[in-house]
């Protein structure tokens, strides 16, 4: 049902969405969903395209619900309940690759931006560990013997490009990522008189977040006497961790005995993240008689960076659902949340503080719209669903709006209950390779089929 369960609730996957939703089960419940996602990713730079395919299997959510009846029939709370849930709300696993010839820029000004304004004595002699993220950017391309000082001065500052000139430049950018980003919560939540209901949940976050690019350029431009550099592999391995936390509240109104309507609001996740990066660089230099052996930088340091904090923006998601007795129903949820408001800390660093300029200045507030149906054939239940998904980005070229459909169908056997789903979404992007100097990037869509298998378990 593209996950439109707002004013529903009664099911594992409904309260990650609205916590109130768990004071609408009868019984205890156990569920554990297992997904197939398949992801293809086509790529066009400067014309060439290409096609990059990934398939992942994880378990996509895990959890139980316990329900606890009040006997006094003179109290107006009928019930309370608790539950557990396991959620990957990301999962990482992706793979791009994108090719083509740049006519005019290669990633030679990538290393001339970082390096110039910095000495040149701090490139010859410093220790690669020493140096800033910056300063290890220059000191890479100048090692590599991709960039060239203007005079060999120990404070000269300029610097040019020592790819060979002429453009036209083949370019190969190979992106591979994995891990996932995981939701444990702690649900409390109670009914009125069986038509309020209100609830809460504690949420525990952790990330693992691993990617590894891999940047090739080569060129046949016209070489003289003088040693230029016509091809190079640039390779850079991150890795992200840490965890976080939320909490969620929520509430479902029976307002008729069809009608029921609900408000939902999930806080901002404070993470506390780590991250670790090493890099790579390897070079061939040539003139019109021969080739040098390649020139190899390779620091064999991993940079283990200050934590920092990461703060997420809220959501706020108010839902409509109409039930046509026991044979059906139309749901609706919309959610709003602004990027804007995302945030990392320490604010008075100065990086984080240009960064979150950054974010304000590009990001924006965005809408969620989900819509589902499901139709009942006695123990046969048919579900379909919409989502669609405004880009967070003010600028909708650079990450564009997410469009998906679902559908799936369920059986009940009574006590066990089997449920299967079928989701596509799609959505196009701009991805740049460089945040400097080679800001060309590749127009990408993404496709996303995920197939998913819920077992329920009832007592």
């Amino acid at each position: 049902m593209s996950g439109a369960f707002g004013a529903l609730g009664g099911d594992l996957s409904s309260i990650g969405i609205n916590p109130a939703g768990s004071a609408v089960f009868s019984n205890n419940q156990f569920g554990l969903t297992l997904s197939n996602r398949d992801v293809k990713n086509n790529s066009n730079y400067f014309g060439t395209t290409t096609t990059q395919k990934d398939n992942s299997f994880d378990l996509n959510q895990a959890g139980g619900v316990f329900v606890f009846n009040n006997n006094n029939t003179n109290n107006g709370w009928k019930k309370f309940s608790v539950a557990v849930n396991y959620e990957n709300t990301n999962n990482f696993n992706n793979s791009v690759f994108s090719a083509g010839t740049n006519p005019n820029n290669s990633v030679g000004s990538y290393f001339v931006k970082f390096a110039n304004g910095i000495p040149l004595n701090v490139l010859e002699d410093s220790n690669y560990g020493n140096l800033s993220n910056g300063e290890q950017q220059a000191f890479l391309g100048y090692q590599g013997y991709v960039i060239n000082p203007v005079n060999n001065e120990p404070n000269n500052t300029e610097y040019t490009s020592n790819v060979a000139a002429g453009g036209n430049y083949y370019q190969e950018n190979t992106i591979y990522s994995s891990g996932y980003n995981g939701k444990l919560s702690f649900n409390a939540a109670t009914s009125y008189n069986d038509r309020l209901y209100i609830g809460v949940n504690l949420n525990s976050h952790f990330t693992d977040f691993r990617q590894s690019s891999l940047f090739y350029e080569d060129n046949t431009n016209t070489l003289g006497t003088d040693y230029d550099v016509t091809k190079l592999q640039f390779n850079n391995d991150l890795y992200t961790y840490g965890t976080g936390f939320s909490f969620q509240l929520g509430a479902i109104a029976k307002v008729t005995k069809e009608v029921r309507l609900g408000l939902a609001y999930e806080s901002s996740t404070w993470y506390n993240l780590s991250d670790e990066l090493s890099q790579k660089l390897i070079s061939v230099s040539s003139n019109n008689d021969s080739s040098l052996p390649s020139d190899v930088v390779d620091p064999r340091i991993t940079n283990v960076y200050a934590p920092y904090k990461l703060q997420t923006p809220s959501k706020l998601t108010g839902s409509f659902a109409y039930v046509f007795g026991k044979s059906g129903l139309i749901s609706i949820d919309y959610a709003i949340k602004d990027y804007r408001k995302t945030k990392f800390k320490p604010e008075n660093d100065t990086y984080f503080n240009g960064l979150n300029n950054t974010i304000s200045n590009t990001l924006d507030n965005t809408g969620e719209l989900r819509i589902g149906g499901e139709y009942k054939i006695q123990k046969l239940t048919l579900r379909a669903g919409y989502r669609y998904e405004q880009s967070p980005y003010k600028n909708t070229n650079e990450v564009g709006d997410l469009t998906g459909y679902s559908g799936g169908l369920g059986y009940n056997f009574g006590a066990t209950r089997v449920d299967l789903s079928y989701a596509y979404a799609k959505r196009d992007s701009q991805q740049g390779f460089f945040t400097q100097g080679l800001t060309d990037g590749a127009k990408i869509n993404s496709i996303n089929n995920t197939i998913s298998l819920t077992l329920l378990f009832e007592l």
